[in-house]
């Protein structure tokens, strides 16, 4: 099991690495600009890249916890994200002022879905009381209001008031809700590195 955890913090790792590295070269306001728009850039291709080490790096821990006899439904929530982080790369976005096609639904829905997901599996892990338990249900809390922030403006748009991410910190909420959902699975797979952390984790299957 070490090393699926060892494959799922490297697959992390490296993904952030490529999501980092896209976001310097690419000159984008990180306050307004979403990260589904870095697409669009010439080194484009490392967000897809970068979203798939996430989902690869989300099934490698998930595996790690199923064999530790985690609750099925924290396996289920983990491989759902990754299968969301997925999505998110295979299917881009729309370019802004273009009409929702069916690329960019799914690549809506699913982000939303993602988003979602990981602080309901924080909340399940921290309930074990494993370990770092207070740190994982802070960061599933922190997710789970900047998430709020993030779906108020396509709410107010949906009642024809124009609101663009030029008037709003969309970037800077979206952003919060992916670093802290990538510490929450970061400290699903620390958490197993401890014996007794791992016999925490199967009381609850």
């Amino acid at each position: 099991m070490k090393g699926l955890l060892v494959s799922g913090f490297t697959a992390i790792g490296t993904g952030a690495g490529a999501m980092l590295t896209l976001h310097a070269e690419s000159g984008l306001d990180p306050l307004h600009s979403v990260i589904s728009e870095y697409a669009f850039q010439a080194s484009g291709w490392l967000l897809p890249a970068s979203l798939t080490l996430f989902a690869v790096g989300s099934g490698l821990i998930a595996e790690a916890l199923r064999r530790s006899g985690a609750n099925r439904w924290v396996v289920a929530l983990l491989v759902a994200w990754g299968a969301s982080m997925f999505l998110i790369g295979a299917f881009p976005t729309d370019r802004p002022g273009v009409p929702l096609s069916l690329s960019g639904g799914i690549h809506r829905y699913a982000a939303f879905a993602a988003f979602l997901v990981m602080p309901a599996a924080g909340f399940l892990l921290a309930k074990a009381r494993i370990r770092y338990a207070r740190t994982m249900r802070v960061l599933s809390g922190v997710a789970l209001g900047a998430l709020l922030l993030v779906v108020v403006p396509y709410v107010v748009r949906m009642f024809g008031i124009p609101l663009s991410n030029d008037d709003i910190p969309a970037g800077l909420t979206q952003r919060v809700v992916v670093v802290t959902e990538i510490g929450v699975l970061a400290l699903a797979g620390l958490s197993m590195l401890r014996p007794a952390a791992r016999r925490v984790s199967a009381a609850l299957a």
